[in-house]
């Protein structure tokens, strides 16, 4: 088979000196879905933004078709037929989906004016085309994140790209939205497209993949077939120690609750129910887990169980206390912390150190804080620990945490979270964007907060981590509890699928337990 592109001793060194990919080569042939794997900082997205025009290459080489090329910018790369949907999503908030997905190609009436209908019916026609169902009059900022991966998916696809890189493309789908995706993926290369799929769910890597490439320390490791390679021994490869995947059975039984939500209603700024009626309660050492499309409620439950929302009507009780309309400060010193959903958004200072973001919690607090003075010393000996402690990949305690890998800024976020002084984990998406080996590590920790008698909720689009960590699942359709399901034991994605997608309800379900 003919390769469409050529990556030979890719060499990438920035100019404070880190090594982030080392002497790449890898062929990619024409018409094949090719996954790249491997553990964060690994050296994937590096390698993959030098494809896309996004960094340079120090030394090495780039060809496509046969024909040597050089890319001075992502524009170059799409003049050749290569799109990219990057991990953190290139898209203009203030936007509708039908601006972003036509910025730059945008049709006009009479040569001078946009024609915004004309660009909501082609958006509407290739959300149609590859069924990845958008609204495209909405604005970005008032869309999920799970539907604004669809937005830079379908972006791509309308720059009829030949060559279409996916990074983390399924983090935040259902598996049904997950099978259409590969279905469309599927029909992308009988059309003669080539896929590069960038994932750390194994489990599609080998279900999509014609051939894998596996990294490790900015190297490649391997190439080969996918059907010579099996979920363990590409874990194998990637993190250099067999990985568990069984799932996480409490030691105890559950104590009282910590947390209790009743009656908990949330009315958005446009008039509409984002949460309707819900009620659940927290137990001491137990992880209760919430299922569910993303966009039917769960993001604004965890904003109002943190204070950066606040509720419109219902009660919140933790330990006891009433939290009313308490600020996201005043509920952390009541003992909750917090992973959110988007780490860069809610998780971090992108700007600022590392160092910084690890204290950015407790940073008015002893032993960092000495009146109005932080005590550099201090702050530097927990940056390091945590460092060492969570296996976060940086160049300097000191680096910009936006400069770091996705994974590893998800891991800063987790070490912060974790270390806190605690009573009750509201876990957002905990391991989104992380390799097996720092999935595993998350997991772990979470089992270990859960045996110590700390109350977790989990909420997440990947339906296997719900349901390997959950003593009990509640899922959500449409800001309601459309299920509830106290014995998880024999339960799979597809039993969770149908209350999800709102084809079935248990009628008057509650997170509740009955006494």
């Amino acid at each position: 088979m003919t390769n469409i592109l050529s990556l030979q001793n890719l060499t990438k060194i920035y100019p404070n000196g880190k090594i982030a990919n080392q002497d790449i080569s890898i062929d990619i042939e024409e018409n094949t879905i090719h996954a790249i794997v491997g553990e964060n900082g690994a050296g994937k997205s590096t390698l993959v933004n030098m494809i896309f025009g996004v960094h340079k290459p120090t030394s090495g080489s780039i060809f496509l078709n046969g024909k040597e090329v050089y890319f001075s910018s992502p524009n170059d790369a799409i003049a050749t037929g290569i799109g990219m949907v990057h991990q953190h999503l290139m898209l203009a908030p203030d936007l509708t989906v039908a601006e972003n997905m036509l910025l730059g190609m945008e049709p006009k009436r009479k040569g001078l004016f946009l024609d915004h209908k004309q660009m909501v019916s082609i958006s509407r026609t290739i959300s149609e085309k590859y069924r990845l169902q958008v609204d495209p009059t909405k604005k970005i900022k008032d869309i999920p994140i799970g539907v604004r991966q669809r937005v830079e998916i379908l972006k791509s696809l309308l720059r009829n790209a030949q060559i279409l890189i996916l990074d983390e493309p399924t983090a935040v789908l259902t598996p049904q939205e997950v099978e259409i995706l590969f279905s469309t993926l599927k029909e992308l290369k009988r059309e003669g497209k080539t896929i590069l799929f960038i994932s750390h769910k194994l489990n599609e890597v080998k279900e999509i993949s014609d051939r894998i490439t596996i990294m490790k320390d900015t190297q490649v490791v391997v190439t080969r077939d996918a059907a010579q390679l099996t979920e363990k021994e590409i874990a194998r490869l990637m993190v250099g120690r067999d990985v568990s995947i069984e799932r996480f059975a409490g030691l105890h039984p559950p104590g009282k609750p910590l947390l209790l939500v009743e009656n908990l209603r949330y009315i958005d700024a446009d008039g509409l129910s984002a949460i309707d009626g819900v009620d659940f309660e927290l137990r001491e050492g137990e992880i209760l887990g919430i299922a569910g499309v993303e966009g039917n409620g769960q993001s604004q439950l965890s904003r109002i169980l943190t204070g950066l929302l606040h509720a419109t009507e219902g009660r919140i009780v933790l330990n006891s206390q009433e939290l009313g309309k308490r600020t996201p400060r005043q509920i952390r010193e009541s003992g909750v912390c917090h992973i959110p959903e988007d780490r860069m958004e809610n998780g971090i200072a992108p700007e600022v150190g590392l160092h910084e973001n690890l204290i950015a919690d407790r940073y008015y607090q002893q032993p960092f804080s000495h009146g109005i003075f932080l005590s550099t010393k201090e702050v530097e000996k927990h940056a390091h620990e945590l460092v060492k402690q969570f296996n976060i990949s940086t160049q300097s305690i000191y680096s910009a945490i936006g400069s770091l890998s996705g994974g590893n800024i998800q891991k800063a976020v987790v070490a912060r979270e974790l270390t806190a002084d605690f009573s009750v984990i509201i876990a957002s998406q905990p391991t989104r964007g992380v390799d097996i080996g720092s999935e595993v590590m998350i997991h772990d920790l979470l089992r270990k907060m859960r045996d110590a008698g700390k109350a977790i909720l989990l909420i997440s689009a990947d339906l296997d981590e719900v349901l390997k960590l959950s003593d009990r699942i509640i899922v959500f359709y449409e800001g309601t509890i459309a299920a509830h399901f106290s014995n998880v034991d024999d339960l799979t994605d597809k039993d969770l699928g149908p209350f999800m997608l709102g084809v079935e309800r248990q009628e008057g379900a509650h997170g509740k337990i009955s006494r």
